[in-house]
């Protein structure tokens, strides 16, 4: 079996169209969301309120002022992603239960992809003071991403049978480091040589935002073409009238039906305390390294690229090491590595690379594994017919769309007015989270939810 080949009884068409869709969409990740766009909108946002864009010697302390509230140029982007969060605590539940009772979920996940793509694109027009415009093509970048991974997460059941999801799932997040790392390799040479480009940095950034959607927009052609449709099952045919409504209900319904399976429960309680806890590190990595460890844009996106990197034979060893080991007890140990990441952050000292790259290596190590794992344990304890609908409650606490974490971090910087503190705040979602997830008896999950036994869990 090769090392990113189809595993056995699962479709190869099928497995490279969803595997590449995770290629696709990671442009948006590591460009946008992880690398480039917060310290750019950051900066943006500080020239707007301070007549220049802050730095460690000559930080911005003048606040902006939306909708009567005063918010610090450098909390605005964690605040848009927790708003972006809070929102769609409701509206991707609606997704969800939609696509359990379509019979075309590729139309509407590739739908969704390329409005978020168009979002993404339309960032290349973020400059001077437009910072309202950038927030807004966050939120909804952040929104679609959100939005189409539900439908996607669900597909994993349709296409790899229970002994096989660690696999593909793992897979699949190794596909998707390696389209981030080559489009962001692209990103860092363009930044790195603006000026022998004739064009300023500021412009530099820009065309690698408007890069990312087009990567995502083009690559997502791929899963449309590749993936088929399937009848929902067990659920109720989608009707022409009262869609949104029978969609609220069926949102209802699928909060009340969780609680019947605790163990299901239980598991997404502690996902959504740890996962938040990853996105945030993620997401705010590069802003804490520009900021407060005073790195240039060219040394944040070098080791972003090395992370990328790192992360593409991180998910396939914990893939494998899942098979011999089982999924949980695989996430566990990478939680354990997690909280020392935070801690080893917290204590980084400014300017120096070293370290840094070093804390960087360990993020990578860990990075796709404990996502693509909790992915495909999570399918094991969904019962039938509701996969998108549970998905969806799964997907808001997934990449780019954490709300506890943003916040808590933006707030501890407002206050303390330094991110060293706003970082070491995070390591409470991996505590929360490991002490939740030891608890989960997965065998037990399992049958609960009627779904044949895995032979390792």
């Amino acid at each position: 079996m090769g090392l990113l080949s189809a595993p056995d009884g699962v479709d190869k068409r099928e497995y490279w169209g969803f595997s590449l869709f995770d290629w696709a969409n990671s442009g948006y990740v590591t460009t946008v969301g992880t690398v480039l766009f917060a310290p750019y909108l950051t900066s943006v946002a500080e020239t707007a309120a301070c007549g220049y864009a802050g730095t460690t010697d000559r930080p911005c302390n003048t606040n902006l002022h939306v909708l009567g509230l005063a918010i610090s140029p450098g909390s605005l982007a964690f605040y848009v992603v927790t708003v972006a969060t809070l929102f769609s605590a409701l509206f991707l539940p609606v997704v969800g239960a939609i696509a359990d009772r379509m019979a075309r979920k590729k139309l509407l996940m590739c739908g969704l992809a390329w409005v978020g793509a168009l979002a993404a694109c339309c960032m290349v027009f973020v400059g001077g003071g437009r910072w309202a415009l950038g927030a807004l093509l966050l939120f909804i970048g952040n929104l679609c991403l959100g939005a189409a991974l539900v439908v996607y997460d669900s597909i994993l059941i349709d296409i790899a049978p229970p002994d096989q999801r660690d696999a593909v799932s793992s897979r699949a997040w190794a596909f998707g480091y390696a389209g981030g790392f080559i489009l962001l390799a692209i990103n860092l040479a363009v930044v790195t040589a603006h000026d022998a480009l004739g064009m300023s940095q500021g412009t530099a950034v820009r065309l690698s935002l408007l890069s990312a959607g087009i990567w995502w927009g083009l690559f997502t052609i791929i899963p449309f073409v590749r993936l088929r449709d399937r009848p929902p099952v067990s659920v109720e045919p989608v009707r022409s009238r009262g869609l949104v409504r029978q969609s609220f209900g069926q949102l209802a319904a699928t909060l009340k039906h969780i609680r019947t399976y605790p163990m299901t429960l239980l598991f997404l309680v502690a996902y959504l305390f740890f996962n938040d806890g990853i996105q945030t590190v993620i997401s705010v990595s590069s802003t804490y390294g520009e900021k407060q460890l005073g790195f240039q844009t060219q040394v944040l996106i070098a080791t972003i690229l090395m992370v990328q990197f790192v992360a593409f034979f991180g998910a396939i060893v914990f893939g494998r090491v899942a098979q011999r080991y089982g999924a949980h007890r695989t996430i566990t140990g990478g939680l354990v590595i997690w909280m020392l990441i935070v801690i080893a952050g917290f204590l980084l000292p400014a300017g120096k690379i070293g370290p840094f790259l070093a804390m960087g290596f360990a993020i990578g190590i860990v990075l796709g594994g404990t996502q693509a794992l909790s992915r495909s344990a999570f399918s094991q304890l969904i019962p039938k017919g509701r996969e998108a609908e549970y998905f969806s409650l799964y997907q808001a606490g997934e990449r780019g769309t954490s709300w506890l974490g943003t916040l808590v971090f933006g707030l501890v910087h407002q206050i303390t007015g330094s991110y060293r503190p706003a970082i070491v705040a995070l390591g409470i979602f991996f505590v929360i989270g490991l002490a939740l997830l030891t608890r989960v008896d997965m065998r037990r999950g399992i049958t609960d939810a009627g779904n044949r036994q895995p032979t390792v869990v």
